[in-house]
């Protein structure tokens, strides 16, 4: 008999079939939030919203002050936020919070408003939070990102880029930091992201149908298993949950002491410059990713391979466009790999 409380027991992540290079990108940004986040693309129905969502049982709680609407760290300056200026108080434990984005979303509701029922009620004009600042210091998920309105694209560029919304509504000026790693997916087909926006993504991937009929078999068969007992299902999956949440408080660790050497640096470098990648984003991107591969593999050394294997997902989405040359921006970068003479599975 099938369960109905699905929504209390997300489908594991370590339950998806295939689709390793999102499943890749997802565990990196979970490592380094600085990467800059996500974009996924492809087509309906490949996992995307649901490699997202499951990335959120993986992930280890954070520490907030109890107070704090705002998700503040206990050892931060509480200047830095309203909530803990005014009363800072005992830290606590919450799950990392992974926050959706509708399309149809207000301004208000995306950066907060004033509470209009306590206006009216009591007088007081006091600020009620908005998605923002329930992302702060987790993720902000937005499905189908390439149909966003564009004042929310400015609006999320700002933010993004300063880790402060500042909200000025009816007399109130409030700011408060949000700092969030961008997830977002979407459908080619129905049109292109902004530059602008598509810039703020550290890595880039794309996802489609598997191919195989063994691998078809197993995702129907892995899925209706977890409808018909979504709690069994979260079960016998657990262990290998458990291993990847160690895996990424390992990660996350000792990923600031990896070290990437100056013949992984050149690597990136010659690579960026080979593909004509204009600024120095590339390489830093690059390079941080490769971090992020080594420290999960339990490595302090970035290699080479790490810089290759993370290369298409890094780069993918900063080549310019080149009208004689009709190949995927991936089968670019791979044949950039290997016209330098670096496959991305030999370590020189």
């Amino acid at each position: 008999m099938t369960r109905p409380v699905a929504s209390l027991a997300p489908f594991p992540f370590s339950a998806i079939v295939g689709q390793n290079q999102m499943k890749d990108a997802l565990l990196l940004v979970a490592v380094d939030q600085k990467l800059g986040g996500v974009l996924v693309f492809g087509d309906r129905g490949t996992g995307k919203s649901t490699a997202v969502r499951a990335l959120a049982a993986l992930l280890p709680p954070i520490a907030v002050r109890r107070n704090c609407r705002f998700n503040c760290d206990p050892s931060g300056d509480p200047q830095d936020c309203p909530d803990c200026a005014r009363e800072a108080g005992a830290s606590a434990k919450v799950p990392t919070p992974v926050i959706d984005l509708p399309l149809g979303a207000s301004e208000d509701r995306v950066v907060g408003a004033l509470d209009l029922e306590r206006a009216l009620t009591v007088g007081e004009k006091r600020f009620e939070p908005g998605l923002l600042a329930r992302a702060h210091r987790g993720f902000l998920y937005i499905d189908e990102a390439n149909l966003l309105e564009d004042h929310l694209v400015d609006l999320l560029l700002d933010v993004a880029a300063s880790g402060v919304n500042l909200v000025e509504r009816e007399g109130l000026s409030i700011r408060h930091p949000s700092r969030f790693v961008l997830v977002g997916s979407g459908n080619p087909e129905e049109g292109e992201l902004r530059p602008q926006l598509l810039d703020r993504f550290g890595l880039m991937v794309d996802v489609a149908s598997p191919s195989t009929v063994r691998e078809r078999v197993e995702v129907v068969r892995r899925r209706e298993d977890y409808e018909r007992d979504p709690i069994g299902f979260g079960e016998a999956w657990k262990k290998a949950q458990r291993a990847l949440t160690r895996k990424i408080v390992k990660a996350r660790e000792i990923v600031s002491d990896v070290e990437a050497p100056d013949e992984a640096l050149e690597f990136a470098a010659e690579l960026c410059m080979h593909l004509g990648v204009d600024g120095l984003r590339g390489e830093l991107t690059l390079v941080r990713a490769a971090r992020c591969r080594a420290a999960l593999d339990g490595r302090l050394q970035a290699k080479r391979s790490d810089i290759a294997a993370v290369a298409p997902m890094a780069l993918r989405h900063r080549l310019r466009r080149d009208p004689l040359d009709e190949a995927g921006s991936a089968t670019r970068v791979e044949r950039a790999l290997a016209e330098i003479g670096n496959d991305a599975a030999v370590d020189a």
